[in-house]
């Protein structure tokens, strides 16, 4: 992790906001068609809300019709990290902020080309810095 960021659950708690904690310290999920984002629109750039790495462009948002903010890829593959999540009786791939560990949501293999990825995100893990 980089030097300025919080090291313990405390200092977390305090830098986020509530349902920001739960998503991206404590692996929760927001219910579908409540977050933010999942019907915004808006030119941007989408950062972890923990640590602010650019995570997303909007312009590879898409509407999966999901209720969460879903993106086909990336910014760099560097940016988002996967792993194995076998909680709540299923597999699935979890994706995590690779600066931070933050959890962001989860990346199922039913997106758009180019990539047929579909990144389903909690808008809470998410902060938009809108194009000029």
């Amino acid at each position: 992790m980089a030097a300025d960021l919080p090291t313990t659950e405390e200092e977390w708690r305090t830098r986020l906001s509530a349902e920001s904690f739960d998503v991206l310290r404590k692996g929760g999920t927001e219910r579908p068609f409540t977050g933010a984002f999942w019907d915004d629109h808006t030119a941007g750039t989408y950062r972890c809300a923990g640590c602010g790495t650019e995570l997303f462009s909007s312009g590879t948002k898409f509407d999966s019709g999901s209720g969460w903010p879903s993106f086909y890829q990336a910014v760099d593959d560097g940016r988002v990290e996967t792993r194995e999540d076998r909680s709540h009786g299923m597999v699935r791939t979890e994706a995590v902020c690779a600066t931070c560990g933050g959890h962001l949501g989860h990346v199922f293999p039913d997106g758009p080309q180019p990539s047929g990825l579909r990144y389903c995100m909690n808008s809470a893990a998410l902060k938009l810095d809108p194009e000029a």
